[in-house]
């Protein structure tokens, strides 16, 4: 938010210089991020004097150029080349001298030097008011008043104002110092603190008086909830022109461009007093009525930016008896704006209900300075007061007449909330005790109103426009505020207390976890938990009904929380990948989120992504690709290094994986892990391999809650493995095979597990190769190979029966 310095003297007379009053509101809580000067004319003309034409003669080798000699006040007069057709002897013109700095229409600087044109030398530039940045026109040079003396400089004769602009980081919270009088209201009670006892200086509204009452448009609100307040009123015979200086000055040191007198008048009282306004055409509204409504889901309405909207059945709108006319504290409509042919206005000042006006604002994708103050909460009691100003001051510069009463609609005043603030809680906040009437002197310079004091504390009314202030708590943060808290002692004592907390704390086994995987050269990332609804139609285990949606989405890509980690981190991936970034090791801790017909849910997950080679190049070692066995021992290691170690690792069900497996302890799923299919990567753009693990962290917690430690005896008799390599078809899985042997061998076989995939040359078309191993294990004696043969046998049989398998 922009603040003018000079604006702000309006309000309060200090004569602090603008890096003092910074930092004073800075210490306020009103963060100065930075101060920029201003300039009514970019360059304050310097280096532009009055100068008097002695002569001036046609060019000979140019038929639109002159040759005159200028008179600039220092001595010897100076030959300057001109092409404007109205430049004469005698005259008295601005004249840029060389060296001067001057700007174009978009800012950019040239710098006028000595040159030679069509073979005459030039020493300067005769300028046109365009030139010099005081008006548009350039049908020919200015011509200055003729009892001007040679040598003046320009800055002098023309209404240069100077200001310095604060840059203030508003807070959502504080929406009381969303205008030059309330940041003057905060700066009276900083100034207060120190001392400095000054007068809160408003504008007055006290010559305000109808003069008829023949243009009256009465209003009707349809819904109160929705418009606690609206007061309108009309001004006939006024005149659409340019703005005072004054005026322009104003409104361009912070950032607006002015329009007319009528509009620009809104933006000023809206940025004076936080109060946003806005003109309507009296002749462009149909049936003499104001309506404040809603209207029917699907109904167009084009807006000032010539953009065709599709209304919401929520929007609250400003209709007439026919049509709508303004979306009600957000953007008004195309065609009943304030334009050059205006001649009668209906002004409105508004309190709209800020969660409407925040809904529609996001709806629609608009950001005004009106929606801005509305969404976070404006003064209701000043709507009356900011439209009599509005008023004054258009009568005043456009002239005309007030044509009606006030039309205000208030029937719900919005009171003073009653807080009651203890002593005890004071001083146990700010660790030390405050002066009664310190407190009480701050929170009257607050506007705070002191009902009764008593031996325990103080009653209080806050007034409404501090929204934001509701609790005791926000009342002492407000005396702190202005007493500074630079001003609170440091005790000599330091105090600490030593929490008993679990080895087992989420936050604890998390950075364990990550600081091993960071390590093995993973790094951690962090993704938006809002995603697009169209990454359920990736995998069959993500259901649109399970969505948990937006109420005010941002945008269709960002209107659901995710169900799942993978798309996020694909999304890290591809980007990194079109960076030219293809060795890859990610790791995140998020949550997931459901919608069940029990309710909605979230649980926590730690997923990893592997794409590109294990390392980067180095002449020490050849270079590895990230495979599913590399990707296996990451994700063991994690789940011992929580001292989870007895696994059962079965094919993985879910379908977002070509190739995968799960590990599980005690029947609960804890990791699933594998290769992602190619057809979704396809959708990201990923052309090499990625490799995805996720953690289902919450039952990985409570899994390393669980373990114990147990010891046995090792086996003295040892496992036998043994391998099949098999040609199956392309449709055949994993899975398929580790059912069809746990079938065939349940007690003897302890493990099965696939080290190898081979697709491509040398193999007949579509089938593949897989290299499986078996662990076979007798605790009680010693396997004969006999036995171990057998079992081979059986499994080779089934394998070649049930799945059309053949040995390679």
């Amino acid at each position: 938010m922009k603040i003018s310095y000079n604006w702000l003297k309006q309000f309060i007379k200090i004569d602090r210089n603008p890096e003092e009053t910074g930092e004073l509101l800075t210490d306020l809580g009103l963060e100065v991020e930075g101060i920029q000067n201003f300039q009514s004319v970019k360059g304050g003309l310097k280096g532009v004097v009055v100068g008097e034409v002695i002569s001036c003669e046609q060019h000979t080798n140019a038929d639109r150029l002159k040759v005159t000699t200028v008179n600039i006040g220092n001595g010897e007069p100076v030959q300057i080349v001109c092409g404007a057709p109205n430049v004469a002897a005698g005259q008295k013109v601005p004249v840029a001298t060389v060296g001067t700095t001057l700007y174009d229409e978009k800012g950019s600087p040239w710098e006028i030097k000595k040159s030679k044109i069509r073979g005459e030398s030039s020493h300067g530039m005769i300028c046109a008011e365009d030139e010099l940045g005081l008006g548009k026109s350039h049908d020919g040079i200015m011509v200055l008043e003729d009892d001007l003396k040679p040598g003046t400089p320009a800055s002098e004769l023309f209404e240069i104002e100077d200001d310095h602009v604060f840059e203030i980081g508003l807070t959502p919270n504080r929406a009381d110092a969303m205008s030059h009088w309330g940041v003057a209201r905060d700066l009276k009670a900083g100034l207060q603190q120190q001392g400095d006892i000054q007068e809160l200086i408003t504008p007055s509204v006290s010559s305000f008086h109808v003069d008829s009452r023949n243009l009256r448009i009465p209003v009707k609100i349809e819904n109160y909830e929705l418009t606690p307040r609206y007061c309108g009123i009309t001004l006939s015979d006024i005149k659409i022109a340019d703005s005072p200086k004054w005026l322009q000055n104003r409104l361009k040191a912070i950032g607006i461009t002015p329009k007319n007198n009528v509009v620009d008048v809104t933006n000023y009282v809206m940025h004076e007093l936080g109060q946003p306004l806005h003109a309507f055409d009296a002749d462009k509204i149909t049936g003499n009525e104001i309506q404040v409504k809603t209207l029917p889901a699907g109904t167009k309405f084009t807006t000032l930016d010539e953009v065709e909207r599709e209304l919401h059945e929520e929007d609250l709108m400003i209709c007439d008896t026919e049509k709508p006319l303004a979306i009600a504290g957000v953007f008004g409509g195309l065609g009943s704006g304030v334009t050059k042919n205006t001649n009668k206005i209906f002004i409105e000042s508004a309190y709209f209900n800020p969660v409407t006006v925040r809904k529609t604002a996001k709806r629609h994708g608009l950001n005004t300075d009106a929606s801005f103050r509305y969404e976070r909460g404006i003064d209701p009691n000043i709507t009356d007061y900011a439209i009599k100003r509005a008023a004054l001051l258009i009568k005043e510069l456009a002239g005309g007449n007030i044509t009606s009463d006030i039309d205000d609609h208030y029937p719900n005043k919005i009171e003073d909330f009653p807080v009651f603030l203890t002593y005890d809680k004071i001083n146990t906040l700010v660790g030390q005790n405050l002066e009664k009437e310190t407190i009480k002197s701050i929170l009257t310079s607050l506007e705070i109103r002191v009902n009764n004091v008593t031996e325990t504390g103080m009653g209080l009314t806050i007034p409404p426009y501090r929204v934001d202030v509701k609790r005791e708590a926000d009342v002492i943060e407000e005396i702190l505020r202005v007493y500074g808290y630079n001003n609170i002692k440091f005790g000599e004592k330091i105090n600490a207390s030593v929490a008993n907390s679990s080895r087992f704390e989420d936050y604890k086994l998390q950075n364990l976890i990550a600081s091993q995987l960071v390590g093995q050269g993973f790094y951690e990332t962090m993704a938006n938990s809002l995603t697009t609804p169209a990454h359920n139609e990736l995998s069959e285990q993500l259901k649109e009904e399970h969505n948990v949606k937006m109420l005010n989405p941002l945008s269709q890509d960002l209107s659901v929380l995710r169900q799942s980690l993978l798309f996020s981190g694909l999304e890290a991936v591809s980007y990194n990948l079109n960076r030219k970034r293809s060795d890859l090791k990610f790791f995140e801790f998020g949550k997931t989120y459901h919608q069940y017909e029990s309710g909605k849910t979230e649980a926590k997950h730690l997923s990893l992504f592997i794409s590109g080679n294990r390392a980067a190049e180095s002449w020490s070692q050849a270079l590895q690709k990230g495979d599913f066995f590399y990707l296996k021992g990451v994700v063991t290691a994690v789940l011992e290094r929580l001292g989870i170690s007895e696994l059962k690792s079965s094919p993985v069900k879910n379908d977002i994986f070509s190739e995968g497996m799960t590990f599980s302890s005690n029947k609960t799923r804890l990791v699933e892990f594998g290769v992602i299919k190619k057809k979704i990567l396809k959708n990201f753009d990923i052309v090499q391999e990625v490799l995805y693990a996720d953690f289902k962290w919450d039952e990985v917690i409570e899994t390393a809650k669980a373990q114990q430690n147990k010891f046995r005896d090792i086996s003295k008799f040892m496992p036998v493995r043994r391998d099949f390599a098999l040609l199956l078809d392309n449709s055949v899985t994993f899975e398929d095979i580790y059912n069809i042997a746990y079938r065939t061998e349940q007690k003897l076989l302890k493990n099965v597990n696939l080290f190898d995939v081979y697709e491509g040359k040398n193999l007949p078309e579509g089938k593949k190769s897989y290299a499986v191993s078996f662990i076979i294990q007798d605790e009680q004696k010693t396997l004969t190979d006999k036995q171990i043969d057998k079992i081979m046998n059986k499994l080779q049989q089934n394998f070649e029966k049930q799945l059309g398998a053949e040995l390679r």
